[in-house]
Parts: C-alpha cells; structure tokens; sequence
C-alpha cells in the first residue's frame, strides 16, 4: 500500500494562533474522532491531508485520529486506512503512549499487528532521549521565546525513525521561519533560520554529546 508521509510536526497548543475557522475544522476533526466517526475523520482528512496526526489544539491528551482508533477499536481497515493517510505509529500521547500500548491496554488485540510501530532508522533509546533533548535546547535557544509564548509542544524525535526519508520541519508562530532536522546515521542535522531576518540560518551537527555549528548566515 502507498502510504502518504507527513513530515511536519505541527506543535501549536494556543488556540488564538489559528483562525476561528480552522480551529473549528480541527475541532471537527477531534470531535469525530473521539466519537468514532471515522466517516467524517476520512471526509475531512481528504480535504486536509496534513491533519492525520493532529491533536485538538490546546487538547490535554494529546490524542491523534489513530490514538482513538486504538481506543475504539476500530476495524484494521479503519487503521490501516489512517497509516495509509500518513499516521504516525510512533507518536506519543501527552501519557507517553503509542497507539499500540493503547489497544494492547483496552483489549484490542486485532489491531496489535497493524498498529506496532515500524522503526526503518533504530536508535539506542538512550542516544534517541539525547539528541532529542539537545533538538529541545536548541529549539528553545532559537525560537526567540515563542516557545514558552505559544506553548509548543516540541517535536517527538521517535518519529523520525518510521519515515522512509527521517526529515522534518517544524514551524514556529511568529518566527516567519522555523526548523528543519533530519537523521543523519546516529546524529541529527538541524537548521534554524526565519525569512524575514538576513543571515539568520544556523546549521547544528547534533550528537549524543551536545550541538556543534557546523554553518550559519546561509538565509
């Protein structure tokens, strides 16, 4: 099956960075998803490809459209159609938990199979918790404090180990820019940069051991 990959980390928890209309359409979203709905979650996620592992903006679970399947059980095709939409296995609940532990914790063993995650780049666990939170540092360190200002919920690094290509990017509110980050064998290349500031783009080699710039002034 071709399986769309989303490749952006959408972080935004405050409500008033979005429009009413499109917080109401991911309320939408949220709302049929919760209810099992799953007509309705296809209706608006072919309308809005990018949303299948959005969360309600300002949400306390941080529940995505699989992390409700799981919860429902909902039929294998209804899960493998979500995965097929770009659903991400690995994404973490607010708890911590994959859409995996969830049906293994409800008792919804038809979908263990579909739903265990497929990691194509492992990481030890202890250099995945590292890098990401030098990701985190650095992200702090160049968001200008829009991360505290808009309560971004930072990116899940685990991620990156399903894609087929483990590059993301990450738009910040307000930066007029954001970040890119990508595997690269055991390290993690991030770059920073915002389009309305010359000069701005910052190049970091992350390692296990902390952030090196390795190029900037390239925006």
């Amino acid at each position: 099956m071709a399986i769309r990959e989303n490749s952006a980390w959408d972080g935004v928890t405050t409500r008033d960075v979005y429009g009413a209309e499109a917080v109401a359409e991911r309320d939408a979203l949220a709302d049929a998803a919760r209810d099992g709905s799953w007509s309705r979650v296809f209706e608006l996620l072919d309308e809005q490809p990018e949303w299948a592992n959005a969360t309600r903006i300002g949400g306390p679970s941080g529940f995505a459209p699989l992390h409700q399947a799981a919860w429902h059980g909902a039929p294998v095709v209804t899960a493998t159609r979500l995965l097929v939409a770009g659903a991400w296995r690995t994404l973490r609940t607010s708890d911590g938990r994959r859409a995996s532990d969830i049906a293994a914790s409800r008792g919804h063993t038809h979908l263990l199979d579909v739903l265990r995650p497929v990691v194509r780049h492992p990481l030890p666990p202890a250099l995945l918790a590292a890098l990401e939170g030098h990701l985190h540092t650095l992200v702090r360190e160049d968001g200008h404090g829009l991360v505290e200002k808009h309560r971004l919920a930072l990116p899940q690094l685990e991620v990156l180990t399903e894609l087929t290509v483990p590059h993301m990017g990450f738009r910040i509110p307000g930066m007029y820019g954001g970040f890119n980050y990508r595997l690269e064998g055991e390290s993690l290349i991030v770059e920073s940069w915002s389009r309305v500031v010359g000069g701005s783009g910052r190049r970091h080699r992350v390692t296990a051991d902390g952030a090196t710039l390795i190029a900037e002034g390239f925006v």
